[in-house]
């Protein structure tokens, strides 16, 4: 059976590698300090694979099809789909087999997503994975959920999908160790008036309470808020997914910072686990 060895969780926003002078260089230093101890602490958790928790941008999907999930089962997957990102395009290690493994698992539990054998991955799982200084010696396996374009799938949903996670990786035999990677969030705005805006009372109410653990105080807060955290911050959805993988486990903020000149909160943070 497989142990859940790290959980995770990260922002994502392609201007830390596109414009890293938009920021003081305390700042940058701070955020990008913060990414290299999550990338530490991944190679030290001894991971087979890696649960990568993200949404897609629209580049692999569309609203002619947008499920509001979608597994990854392929062997490998090109990054970024975005030529302008400052970054090298890499090809990550998939494990085409625990992404089949979930998709069943998932479907015999009452979720429905859907699943993939051909993705490309944007900014959204290169961006973290480039400052944490991955070097493709895990697999990864994409959990994408549509955090972009309504209907969204509900808070409450995304936290039982991470309950599931938990249950059907302690029963998986196919490797020893996994991790969880969720990456987005938190509050931002994009391409609206609102870009540049930072909810820095949402964000740190938001962290508190995925530290306290009371599932219903997360979702009415989160619920009841969200729109004055930006479009962006819908992707708290993946943050959710680490949570209840997480079970209870009182998260861990390595670094929170407002910051308007990356239009953003930033945000990296781990759920202990016993390796």
């Amino acid at each position: 059976m497989a142990q859940i060895v790290g959980i995770y969780a990260a922002t994502h926003t392609p201007v830390l590698l596109n414009f890293p002078n938009q920021v003081t260089a305390a700042e940058r230093e701070h955020v990008y300090g913060a990414f290299k101890h999550l990338g530490k602490r991944l190679a030290e958790s001894g991971a087979d694979s890696v649960v990568l928790v993200s949404d897609d941008h629209l580049h692999n999907f569309f609203l002619n099809n947008l499920p509001a999930f979608c597994i990854g089962a392929a062997d490998s997957y090109r990054t970024p789909i975005e030529p302008w990102l400052a970054a090298e395009p890499r090809v990550l290690k998939g494990d085409a087999d625990l992404g089949a493994y979930l998709t069943g698992e998932a479907l015999q539990s009452g979720f429905d997503p859907a699943f993939s054998m051909e993705l490309t991955l944007d900014h959204g799982t290169l961006t973290p994975l480039e400052l944490a200084g991955f070097d493709n010696s895990m697999a990864v396996v994409p959990l994408l959920i549509n955090c972009v374009q309504p209907p969204l799938p509900p808070l409450r949903r995304c936290i039982a999908l991470g309950r599931f996670l938990r249950r059907a990786l302690a029963a998986y035999q196919g490797c020893e160790r996994v991790a969880i990677l969720a990456t987005g969030g938190l509050s931002h705005d994009v391409g609206t008036p609102r870009m540049g805006m930072i909810n820095e009372e949402f964000d740190r109410e938001f962290l508190r309470l995925l530290a306290q653990g009371d599932d219903d105080a997360l979702v009415a807060y989160s619920d009841s808020h969200l729109d004055q955290a930006g479009n962006g911050a819908e992707e708290i959805r993946t943050w959710l997914v680490a949570y209840g993988a997480a079970n209870g486990t009182p998260v861990d903020v390595i670094s929170y910072r407002p910051l308007p000149g990356w239009y953003i909160g930033a945000c990296v943070a781990e759920w202990p686990c016993s390796a």
